[in-house]
C-alpha cells in the first residue's frame, strides 16, 4: 500500500463518515502491516479504526476552516472509484 492518506479538512461538502473511516482504515493498515483480517487481528484492528475515526472526526470539527479546499479530490468522491465500489457490491449481491 503506497497511497497517501487523503486530506479531509476543507472539503466541500465536508468529509463524510465513510471518508473519515476509510482514512482511518488506511492509516491502521499502514502502521500495522495488516492487509487482510484474521480472527486474531479483526477485533483489535476494527477497534483501532473506530477510535481513530472518532478522533479524526473531532479534530476536523475543532480545526478552523481552510482558506482553500484541498488540491486533490478524495478517492471516494472520484467516479472511477465509485464505479469499482458499485461493481464490487453488485458481485456480493
Amino acid at each position: 500500500m503506497c497511497r497517501n492518506i487523503t486530506t479531509l479538512r476543507g472539503l466541500q461538502p465536508a468529509a463524510t463518515t465513510e471518508e473519515i473511516e476509510a482514512a482511518a482504515r488506511q492509516y491502521v493498515r499502514k502502521v500495522t502491516g495488516v492487509q487482510s483480517l484474521s480472527d486474531a487481528t479483526r477485533e483489535p484492528f476494527e477497534a483501532a479504526v473506530a477510535e481513530i475515526a472518532g478522533i479524526t472526526a473531532r479534530l476536523l470539527e475543532e480545526l478552523p476552516q481552510r482558506r482553500q479546499p484541498p488540491a486533490t479530490v478524495p478517492p471516494l468522491r472520484r467516479p472511477e472509484v465509485q464505479a469499482r465500489i458499485a461493481q464490487r457490491e453488485a458481485k456480493k449481491a
